[in-house]
């Protein structure tokens, strides 16, 4: 057997394929598009050629349109995730070690739960105005309630042996938060970030559209005024492909890392 033969490592050929897999459906999806876009002879302004929406997509790349846009988003997306996760998380943990709480809050949970995201966007247009403050609470309320039920969850299912014997050991409140009910809630955490975000990048387009001047859903908002539909159909596969990206990854990687990190799978 050869060196190389030895050397030799599936894992990239194993990531190639993967990619491939990914990518291929995608691929296919922009050949049956043009196909029959142009075998129907479908007039651009109810639905554009694949070329004709590339060169509206490099136009807004040009201009520096499209990084304006992806940058606000990116960044709303951001402020509003992490004040919901900061706020989420604590409250989260007090409802998963006391009844009391949990029962109290149970209820609004289950109620607010279903209004969390698009339909806070007219409330939050009279409280906040239109702009930063509205879409930032949009997102707030997306990702807060997701989180906080999802830590609520990591903590209930946290055995009672197990905080039981901390405490036994001398562990203090703040020890019992940060080396047992965190950690052990914190897959259920990661993986309630994930589905919030999801929430989140759906919400944040709804309210562009209506509360600022800028963003991805401004721009599809704008594009539809000047019945551009090239301009539409770029914004809709740019929104679909920064949603991959951090699904793919960042998302996902830290919810397997963290799920690997404490045991519940193999790597």
């Amino acid at each position: 057997m050869t060196d190389e033969a030895v050397s030799f490592s599936p894992l990239p050929y194993r990531r190639t394929l993967a990619a491939v897999k990914f990518i291929a459906p995608l691929l296919a999806l922009v050949v049956l598009w043009q196909a029959v876009v142009t075998v129907f002879a479908v007039d651009p302004r109810v639905f554009p050629s694949v070329p004709t929406v590339l060169r509206a997509g490099w136009s807004t790349i040009v201009d520096g349109t499209l990084v304006a846009h992806v940058g606000a988003s990116l960044w709303r997306v951001t402020v509003g995730t992490v004040i919901a996760i900061l706020t989420a998380v604590p409250l989260g943990i007090a409802m998963g070690v006391s009844k009391g709480v949990s029962a109290f809050l149970t209820p609004l949970f289950r109620f607010f739960s279903v209004l969390a995201g698009i339909a806070w966007i007219p409330i939050a247009t009279l409280w906040f105005g239109y702009g930063f403050g509205a879409i930032t609470f949009v997102i707030f309320n997306a990702v807060f309630f997701v989180v906080a039920y999802n830590t609520l969850m990591g903590v209930s299912t946290i055995p009672m042996p197990l905080r039981h014997a901390a405490a036994a050991l001398g562990a203090n409140r703040w020890q019992m938060l940060t080396q047992v009910l965190l950690p052990g809630a914190l897959p259920n955490i990661v993986t309630g970030i994930r589905t919030g975000m999801g929430f989140a990048w759906r919400g944040l387009i709804a309210a562009e559209m209506i509360a600022t001047n800028v963003g991805l859903g401004y721009m599809l908002f704008l594009a539809r005024d000047f019945y551009r539909t090239e301009v539409i159909v770029f914004a809709m596969i740019v929104i679909g492909v920064i949603w991959l990206v951090l699904d793919r990854f960042l998302l996902a990687p830290l919810e397997r890392a963290t799920v690997e990190r404490w045991g519940l799978v193999q790597s």
